[in-house]
């Protein structure tokens, strides 16, 4: 066979070209370079890529979330740091780990462990009929326009339970004591009683002058804190589902259409509201006593026909159906299949009309003597009634349905007439806006605004839009969007001159200089505390302890119980940064009161989740260390590669 591909090279070249070219109009150029290019994936475990596209997804996730919780408070510089990169894709890593433990062992959640997961859904929950069984319909509509199909949703239902089954094995078998956990109680809950005294900043500032020679000293050494970011004037288009809902516009003919193919979605079942005698006969109970019970059921039947009006009375005192004896016999209203009697009971009750009684009824639990006191029945909402709700529905799947028909095409558009989005706007019906951005994301906007996304962000700025004013490429921010963008006015970062910041480099100076006093007179006055033992200037006594720290600052009372509690009082000091600095006066030890059972119960398993959480962290650890992972370069792009 060798032989013959040495003989044959130009043949098997052309075969080649048969094989590679087709296959590169499916993935691309860059694409197929990918398969051999690692630049394309951030790690690897046992073989397993992470790709870049993957970490950047669970990355954008994360800020997502941090950013939806914090609202304005939300700081891009403080959530996309080196350490939070590392410990995202730590994390990624650890779940290929557990992954392949899980695989290994053969783990699997049962059918039955699927279908109560997707039935304590909420979200699935509320696809619930009348009668309790799910919509499918409108459970497969929801799942498409996720990209999935119900029997994709299952397995990774099945894979997240089967994920879950091992650190759910280890923190089941976590254990604390009642004596460490009474321990532990005791120390969180000693007080110590301690008096204070702050140095504030603020409280020197109005002696700090500094000298024109000082500020210019800080701007040369801090120039990049007072400079401007770059900033972007774009104009940009978004392609959505809502997007694309104003032009779809369902005709009438379709919501007729609608509308009758779903009418059982717009019908409301008939119900009844019965009172029942039961007589019970178990289906495993001897043909003995199931002659008894008929016999009971048949006497007192004939006491409710003769005195129909006493049924309640004669239930109440009769009936062996303890849930609704002591109410007459009422079982409230009910459709069919609602009431545990089975198909004998529901044909029996749903023949009789409004005050009618039936003859004896035989199911699994006995004999029923039923007695209907009220019929609801069978309501179908006219089609001009549901007729806008149907209209919002189908505008919702027409408008998910064309943008998975035209979001290829609004890609190529955009990459294509790469010198304006009108062509892309006109042919898709979008608005073209515009906004103002700079590299970092916008705390003001909300969350989920696609002008915040990294990847946006990043194609802006890059040269080929600030330079050779091309479009953006149509970039995918999850949510089935796809936003593009054009940059007409480009402002790079710059440092503002000295005299322009000179008061925002003196209001700097100040503060730098008036918490270096704070520090200095704080510290002084620690040491004549210390040989003076005095209470001079310090707040009135207070009692803090681990679990409430009376608006003490953590690193206070940190300090606070390092101090030896064999050698009061205890001065110590502490650095608030740049709150300034401030001295504890440690008086006392108050011990803590003995623990209830209740509270020393509810400790006790605190601590054994958090040995669990331990636990299971080691567990995972020590999986990791017998796993071969790979890095392909830093998080940044680097060309750097290691093993671990």
């Amino acid at each position: 066979m060798l032989d013959f591909f040495r003989n044959h090279q130009r043949l098997m070249m052309f075969m080649l070209v048969l094989v590679i070219l087709p296959g590169l109009g499916f993935v691309g150029i860059q694409g197929f370079r990918g398969f051999f290019d690692e630049s394309t994936n951030v790690a690897s475990v046992n073989g397993h890529k992470i790709t870049r596209v993957e970490y950047d997804d669970a990355m954008r996730q994360q800020l997502d979330r941090a950013r939806q919780m914090l609202g304005a408070q939300f700081d891009m510089k403080a959530f996309d740091t080196p350490e939070r990169r590392r410990e995202m894709l730590d994390g990624m890593i650890e779940q290929r780990v557990l992954a392949d433990e899980t695989q290994r062992l053969h783990l699997t959640a049962s059918d039955e462990a699927v279908r109560r997961a997707l039935l304590a859904d909420p979200v699935i929950s509320s696809l619930k009929n009348p009668d309790g069984s799910i919509d499918l319909d409108r459970y497969k509509q929801l799942l498409a326009m996720q990209g999935m199909t119900p029997d994709q949703y299952d397995e990774r239902v099945r894979y997240s339970l089967s994920m879950q089954q091992l650190p759910a094995s280890i923190q089941a078998s976590s254990f604390t004591s009642k004596t460490l956990a009474q321990h532990l109680t005791e120390l969180a809950e000693q007080q110590r009683e301690v008096q204070g005294i702050a140095f504030h900043p603020r409280d020197y500032a109005a002696q700090i002058q500094p000298t024109d020679a000082q500020l210019q000293a800080y701007y040369d050494a801090h120039r990049n804190d007072f400079a401007t970011p770059a900033t972007a004037t774009i104009q940009y288009i978004v392609m959505s589902p809502a997007a694309l809902s104003a032009s779809a516009q369902p005709s009438d003919a379709d919501l007729k259409k609608y509308y009758d193919d779903n009418i059982a979605h717009f019908r409301t079942e008939g119900e009844v509201r019965a009172s029942h005698i039961l007589i019970a006969a178990p289906k495993d109970a001897s043909a003995a006593d199931k002659a008894k019970a008929k016999q009971k059921a048949e006497e007192l039947l004939a006491q409710v026909k003769a005195h129909p009006d006493q049924f309640a009375q004669i239930a109440q005192q009769n009936s062996q159906d303890p849930g609704s004896a002591a109410k007459g016999g009422d079982l409230g209203y009910f459709g069919r299949g609602m009431i545990a009697g089975g198909q004998a009971f529901d044909d029996a009750v749903f023949a009789l009309k409004k005050d009618e009684i039936s003859g004896i009824v035989q199911t699994d639990f006995g004999f029923h003597i039923v007695k209907v006191t009220d019929v609801k029945p069978a309501v179908t909402k006219p089609f001009d009634e549901v007729k806008d709700q149907i209209a919002g529905e189908l505008k919702t799947q027409l408008a998910a349905k064309a943008f998975t028909d035209n979001s290829e095409g609004f890609t190529s558009l955009v990459y294509e007439k790469a010198k304006s989005l009108q062509p892309a706007a006109d042919k898709y019906k979008l608005q073209v806006q515009t906004a103002t951005v700079t590299p970092q994301p916008d705390p003001k906007l909300p969350p989920d605004s696609p002008l915040n996304n990294a990847k946006f962000l990043a194609a802006v700025f890059a040269s080929d839009s600030v330079s050779a004013h091309n479009n953006t490429q149509a970039i995918d921010v999850g949510g089935n969007t796809l936003i593009a963008a054009h940059v007409t006015d480009y402002k790079p970062a710059a440092v503002p001159a000295f005299d322009v910041v000179k008061d925002a480099v003196r209001q700097k100076v100040i503060a730098v200089q008036s918490n270096e006093a704070a520090h200095k007179d704080g510290a002084a006055k620690l040491a004549e505390f210390e040989k003076s033992k005095t209470t001079a200037g310090f707040s009135s006594p207070l009692k803090v302890s681990r679990n409430d720290s009376q608006g003490v600052p953590p690193a206070a009372l940190s300090a606070i119980y390092k101090a030896d509690a064999q050698k009061l009082p205890a001065y110590v000091g502490v650095d608030l940064g740049d709150d300034g600095y401030a001295i504890y006066r440690v008086n006392q030890v108050v011990a803590a009161a003995p623990a209830d059972p209740q509270r020393l119960a509810a400790a006790q398993q605190q601590i054994a989740q958090i040995d669990a959480q331990s636990q299971s962290e080691a567990f995972v650890k020590a999986l990791r260390e017998r796993s071969k992972v790979k890095y392909y370069g830093s998080l940044d792009s680097s060309a750097q590669t290691g093993d671990q």
